[in-house]
C-alpha cells in the first residue's frame, strides 16, 4: 500500500512541471509577440522614409500655380505640371474604365457560374500569369495595337496599356472578394425564390464590394505610378491636352524626365510631382473606403 505523503509528492511534481510548461509558453507567446510588433514597425521604415523624403523635398514648390502652368524648359524655372496632372487622371480613368467592367465580371462568372470550369481555370492561370509580366511588356504590347495602328503616340494608347496593367489586378481580387462571402447569404436568398442572376446583383456584389473597390485601388495606384507604358505609348508633351488621340504628359514620365536633369529646378519639381502622386494615390484610396465601405 501506497504512502499517502509519496501521492501528495507526485501531486505537486506534476504541478511543478505543468506550471513550468504554462510559464514556458507564456514567455514565448511574449517573445513572438514582441518580435511580430517589432518587425511590424520596421516594415514601417521605410514607408515612412520614403514619406518624409518626399514631403520635405516635395513641399517646397508646392503652391497654386503649379498646377495652372505648363513645365519649364530645361535649365529654366517657374512654371508647373498641370498638363502632367490632367493627362494622369485621364489615363487612369480610361484604363480603369476598360479594366474594371471586364475583370469584375469575369470574377463573378468564374466564382458564381463555373468555378471549377476549363474556363475559369484558363482565365484564373491568365491573369496570375499577366501579374507577373514586367509592364514594360504592356507598354509594347500597347505600343504594337495602338500607337502603330494609329500612326501616333496618344493618351488612348496610354490608357490602354495601364488597363492591361490593371485587368489582372482587379479580375484575382475580386475573385478572392467574392469567394469571402458566405454561402449562406447564396442559400437565403435562392430559398427566398430569387434567382442566380438577382442573387449576385443584390446579394453577392453589395457584400463583397467593399473588398472589389480595395482591389480596384491597389490596381489604379499601381497604374498611376507607371512610367515604361507611358514613355512607349503616350510619350509626353509640353503642352495642353486636347484630344485623347495626341501625345499627352503624365505625372510620372515628368518625375523620370526631370529627375534625370542636371537643373535643380526641375530635380525639386520632380519631388513635388512625386508628392501631388502620393497624395492623389492616397485620397483615391481613402475616398473609396469611405464611400464603399459597409454600413453597420
Amino acid at each position: 500500500m501506497d504512502h499517502p505523503v509519496t501521492h501528495a509528492e507526485d501531486f505537486f511534481r506534476e504541478g511543478s512541471v505543468e506550471s513550468t510548461k504554462m510559464l514556458g509558453r507564456s514567455l514565448g507567446n511574449r517573445v513572438l509577440t514582441g518580435l511580430c510588433i517589432a518587425l511590424s514597425f520596421a516594415a514601417l521604415i521605410p514607408l515612412v522614409s520614403i514619406l518624409y523624403l518626399v514631403l520635405k523635398n516635395g513641399s517646397e514648390l508646392l503652391d497654386w500655380s503649379i498646377f495652372t502652368q505648363l513645365p519649364p524648359a530645361a535649365g529654366m524655372t517657374g512654371g508647373g505640371f498641370g498638363n502632367a496632372l490632367i493627362g494622369t487622371l485621364i489615363m487612369v480613368g480610361l484604363g480603369l474604365a476598360l479594366a474594371a467592367p471586364p475583370g469584375i465580371l469575369a470574377a463573378v462568372y468564374i466564382c458564381e457560374y463555373e468555378p471549377n470550369g476549363r474556363i475559369a481555370t484558363v482565365t484564373r492561370f491568365t491573369a496570375k500569369l499577366l501579374t507577373g509580366i514586367p509592364s514594360i511588356i504592356c507598354g509594347v504590347f500597347a505600343f504594337a495595337a495602338i500607337v502603330l495602328a494609329t500612326g501616333k503616340f496618344s493618351a488612348l494608347a496610354g490608357g490602354v496599356a495601364l488597363a492591361v496593367l490593371m485587368l489582372p489586378t482587379i479580375l484575382l481580387t475580386s475573385e478572392q472578394a467574392l469567394l469571402g462571402v458566405q454561402r449562406a447569404y447564396r442559400e437565403a436568398s435562392y430559398g427566398l425564390g430569387a434567382t442566380r442572376f438577382q442573387t449576385i446583383g443584390r446579394i453577392v456584389l453589395p457584400e463583397a464590394m467593399p473588398a472589389i473597390m480595395t482591389g480596384v485601388m491597389l490596381a489604379v495606384a499601381r497604374a498611376a505610378g507607371e512610367t515604361a507604358p507611358l514613355v512607349f505609348t503616350a510619350l509626353f508633351s509640353q503642352f495642353w491636352m486636347s484630344s485623347l488621340m495626341e501625345p499627352t504628359a503624365s505625372l510620372a514620365v515628368l518625375i523620370y524626365n526631370f529627375s534625370s536633369m542636371p537643373f535643380e529646378h526641375q530635380v525639386k519639381m520632380a519631388w513635388t510631382a512625386s508628392l501631388v502622386l502620393v497624395f492623389l494615390v492616397t485620397v483615391t484610396n481613402v475616398t473609396a473606403q469611405l464611400v464603399f465601405s459597409k454600413k453597420h
